[in-house]
C-alpha cells in the first residue's frame, strides 16, 4: 500500500518523473526471464521498445529477488521500557491496515511494550472520535494508521501540543519525517518506485506490447497520483496502450467493480490484456465478472496490484485466479519499523530514515506465503533494542 481506503482529501502529491531503475542480480533467474511460468503475452510479437523492455527485465529479476540481504538499520537506541502505543487505525477492514496493526502488536511484545489498536472505522467523523480518543488516553505515541493526518486536524494538534510523537504509516506521499502535518517520521515505500516497477512488470509480460486497464480511487490524491505515475511509466514504452483509466472509489470496489469489468470485456475484449491498481482488491471484486465472461483465471486480462499485497493476493497469485503479480509492502517488517521509529523518539534521537525496497510477488515467488516478509529485520532489530 501504499495506500489505503482513505476517503478525505488531501494535496497532491507532485508527479515524480519515471527514471530507469539500475538493478543487481537475482536469484530467482536471469534479468531476461519471464516472471511467470506461463507464455509471455505478446511474446509473438517483436517489441516497440527494446530499450525500456531491457531495462525493466533487469528490474523485474531485481525486484523478484525473495533472498536480498536486509539494509536496513543495524544500531541505534537500546529499549526504553515502559512504553504505550496507540494505533489509530483508517479501517480495520483494509487488509494492509489490518495486517501493519497486527505487525505493530507483535513488535510491542518482542521490546515489551503496551499497543491499543482503535478503529477508525472508515469514516473522518470515525477516524476523528478514534484519534480523540488515542490522545485521551495519554499514552507514549501514536501511529497514524493509514489515513491522512489533515482529516484529523485538532486531534493531531492536541497530541503535538501535549508532547505525544506521531508517527505514520502510509500517512503522506513520501516517506520520513513530516513538519506539516507534524510527524516524528512516515513508514511507506517510495510511490514512483512502486509505479515504476508495476508497469516494468506490464512491459516484460506483454513483450512490450499491452493494452492496460488502470484502477484507481482519484478521491484520494495519494492514490491518483500513484495511477498517474503506472500510466507515465507504461506510455515509456510505444507499444502500450492505455485503453481505459477507471475511477472507482474503495468503498464502493465491491458494488462497482464488477460492473466495470463487465463493460470493459465488452468494449475492449482481447485488446485488453492487462491491469494496474492501486490496491490489490479490486482483483478480488473483478473475478465475477471475468469468470462470468468465460474466463479462467489465468486468461488475459493478467493483473498486478500495486499496493499492499494481503494474503488474499497471495492466494489469488499462487492459484491463478484472476491475480498475476502484486507489489507488496513489507507489512510485518514496517510494524518492526514503527516501534523502532519510537524508540528512537523516546531516547532522542533522529528518524532511522530507512526506506524499503520494491518487490515483485509472482507465480515464481509466491511459494506458500501470504505476506512479504523480507529476512533478518526481526533479529536486527532485536539485537539494536538488546532483548
Amino acid at each position: 500500500m501504499n495506500f489505503t481506503r482513505n476517503r478525505v482529501l488531501r494535496a497532491a502529491a507532485t508527479p515524480v518523473v519515471v527514471t530507469a531503475f539500475v538493478a543487481g542480480g537475482c536469484s530467482h533467474g536471469s534479468p531476461t526471464s519471464s516472471s511467470s511460468s506461463r507464455p509471455t503475452q505478446g511474446a509473438s510479437l517483436a517489441s516497440k521498445c527494446p530499450a525500456v523492455l531491457n531495462t525493466a527485465k533487469r528490474a523485474v529479476a531485481h525486484a523478484e529477488d525473495v533472498n536480498a540481504p536486509w539494509d536496513g538499520p543495524t544500531s541505534g537506541p537500546r529499549a526504553v521500557a515502559g512504553k504505550s502505543i496507540v494505533y489509530v487505525a483508517e479501517t480495520m477492514i483494509n487488509p494492509g491496515v489490518a495486517s501493519t496493526a497486527k505487525a505493530v502488536q507483535e513488535a510491542g511484545r518482542a521490546i515489551g511494550w503496551d499497543v491499543r489498536v482503535i478503529d477508525g472505522q472508515g469514516t473522518p467523523a470515525g477516524i476523528q472520535a478514534a484519534f480523540g480518543q488515542a490522545v485521551a488516553l495519554n499514552p507514549s505515541g501514536i501511529v497514524v494508521g493509514g489515513f491522512d493526518p489533515n482529516s484529523a486536524t485538532q486531534q493531531v494538534k492536541q497530541a503535538n501540543d501535549g508532547h505525544i510523537p506521531i508517527i505514520g504509516w502510509h500517512a503522506t506521499a513520501s516517506p520520513g519525517p513530516s513538519a506539516n502535518p507534524k510527524l516524528f517520521t512516515n513508514i511507506t515505500t517510495r510511490v514512483e518506485d512502486v509505479a515504476r516497477i508495476t508497469a516494468y512488470w506490464i512491459i516484460v509480460e506483454s513483450n512490450g506490447n499491452a493494452g492496460a486497464v488502470i484502477f484507481t480511487d482519484s478521491s484520494v490524491p495519494f492514490a491518483a497520483n500513484k495511477a498517474q505515475l503506472i500510466k507515465k511509466a507504461l506510455l515509456t514504452c510505444s507499444g502500450v496502450k492505455v485503453l481505459s483509466y477507471e475511477n472507482i472509489p474503495i468503498p464502493d470496489a465491491g458494488s462497482r467493480t464488477p460492473q466495470e469489468v463487465s463493460s470493459l470485456l465488452s468494449r475492449f475484449g482481447d485488446r485488453w490484456t492487462h491491469s494496474a491498481a492501486i490496491n490489490d482488491l479490486y482483483f478480488a471484486d473483478a473475478a465475477p465478472a471475468l469468470r462470468g465472461a468465460g474466463k479462467k483465471g489465468d486468461d488475459a486480462p493478467f493483473s498486478i496490484g500495486a499496493g499492499d499485497g494481503d494474503p488474499s493476493a497471495f492466494e489469488r497469485i499462487r492459484e491463478k485466479q484472476f491475480q498475476a503479480a502484486t507489489v507488496p509492502e513489507p507489512l510485518n517488517q514496517q510494524g518492526s519499523q514503527i516501534i523502532d521509529e519510537f524508540n528512537r523518539a523516546f531516547a532522542g534521537r533522529p528518524a532511522s530514515g530507512y526506506v524499503a525496497p520494491v518487490h515483485l510477488i509472482t507465480p515464481r515467488t509466491v511459494d506458500d506465503t501470504t505476506s512479504w516478509d523480507p529476512p533478518g529485520y526481526r533479529a536486527a532489530y532485536k539485537r539494536i533494542w538488546g532483548v
